[in-house]
């Protein structure tokens, strides 16, 4: 699998080595290092080599590679900072919150009462409007 690189993309010089990181581990395929405004301590990004923006462009190894670092990532977390759970985020396009257009995986440690949030609230539904969206979304599959 080959990896594109966009030369301004910061994520893309941290895996050409060209700016510094802290490193946890890295294969042929991602690289996985601590998160320099983290929400929380602990708070790491598992991030594919290759420079694809968003999870509906990257080749579905790729995908699959950078999900696997992120639960090894993950598994760590849990065993050495014992947090009371973790969040996998992924965001994908400037509406969704990604600051980076590089695929990664966020991998945040979490506590009762750390007062980090996501981006919605649950609300009840439309039945019928969800049941015609899964109509739609099932012939687009």
């Amino acid at each position: 699998m080959s990896h594109p690189v966009d030369d301004d993309c910061i994520f893309c010089k941290i895996v050409a080595g060209k700016i510094p990181c802290f490193k946890l581990l890295e294969d042929e395929h991602t690289i996985a290092f601590m998160d320099i405004n983290p929400v929380n301590p602990g708070h790491a990004l598992a991030v594919t080599k290759g420079h694809w923006p968003t999870a509906d462009v990257i080749p579905t190894e790729a995908l699959a590679a950078t999900a696997a670092t992120a639960q090894r990532v993950a598994k760590a977390i849990v065993r050495e900072l014992k947090p009371d759970g973790f969040n996998l985020v992924q965001n994908n396009g400037p509406g969704a919150g990604q600051s980076v257009p590089h695929l990664h995986i966020h991998v945040l440690p979490r506590h009762k009462g750390d007062g980090a949030t996501l981006n919605w609230t649950y609300k009840p539904g439309n039945k019928d409007e969800i049941a015609a969206l899964c109509e739609r979304l099932k012939k687009a599959l």
